[in-house]
């Protein structure tokens, strides 16, 4: 627990000064950060087979120009270029081919890459626009994540009894899930309401925030089910106590996701 906290308060004073910040510094922050989301996975996906060094290759060159293509955007509108996503087929299909044995890259091998790259490239692409747009608004959504995964924990490993999927995460539990849920959205809806927006509707705005939050946990979820396939603890050590940069930034990833369907609302 000590070790969790110590590394939480240490990225913490890393990353406020960058978030707040935003500009070059803050672009930069968010690519090195996807950068390293994509070697976690491969890294993972190579505990079952290696892969080859051309296909690691592709995988950072396609992962730079999802990134790197909308650092500058100002709207909660992901512009791809269609060339980009032509070529992010090509790249990956065509050595599926070209490599004879199935052991050694394989069509399975190619979607798992094409829409890992393309789930990250969008959701990191989305982080920058939203900082773009307005610093509150991200703090709003990591405020829903921050919140409603600590209460989760701290509930969780201190009353909860009832597991809520423990064929995938043993350790979470419902207790945790509904605290969670309730601290992440009251804190939340209350800063966006004080910050933000306080003409927005109320319990509109709960019932997002309640959406947002409980989309997180089960982004949660998802990345623990592809760490349960590949049959490994953390996708990383890179933080101590918490594991990986993917372990850190899952519920955030499907939060900013679920945000967009909101765009017209929020």
């Amino acid at each position: 627990m000590k070790k969790r906290i110590l590394s939480a308060i240490v990225a913490l004073i890393i990353f406020i000064p960058i978030i707040i910040d935003g500009g070059l510094i803050f672009r930069f922050a968010i690519y090195v950060l996807s950068i390293l989301s994509v070697k976690e996975l491969l890294d993972v996906k190579e505990s079952k087979k290696e892969i080859p060094a051309f296909i690691k290759f592709i995988s950072y060159i396609v992962i730079s120009l999802l990134v790197l293509y909308n650092t500058r955007n100002n709207d909660l509108v992901l512009s791809i270029d269609y060339k980009a996503v032509a070529a992010l087929f090509v790249a990956f299909l065509i050595p599926s081919v070209l490599y004879h044995e199935r052991n050694t890259y394989s069509i399975n091998d190619a979607f798992f890459l094409i829409g890992s790259l393309f789930f990250l490239g969008t959701s990191f692409s989305l982080i920058n626009i939203i900082r773009n747009i307005d610093l509150n608004l991200l703090i709003y959504l990591l405020l829903i994540t921050i919140f409603t995964d600590s209460f989760a924990y701290i509930i969780g490993s201190l009353i909860g009894t009832k597991k809520l999927i423990p064929s995938v995460s043993p350790k979470k539990t419902i207790e945790g899930m509904v605290v969670g849920s309730i601290m992440g959205t009251f804190v939340a809806a209350m800063f966006y309401n004080t910050v933000i927006d306080s003409a927005l509707n109320i319990g509109t705005l709960i019932l997002i925030t309640l959406f947002l939050s409980i989309l997180g946990q089960f982004g949660d979820l998802v990345f623990s089910a592809i760490k349960r396939y590949f049959k490994t603890k953390d996708f990383s050590n890179i933080m101590p106590g918490h594991g990986g940069i993917l372990d850190r930034l899952d519920s955030i990833i499907f939060v900013v996701l679920g945000f967009t369907f909101f765009i017209s609302i929020i």
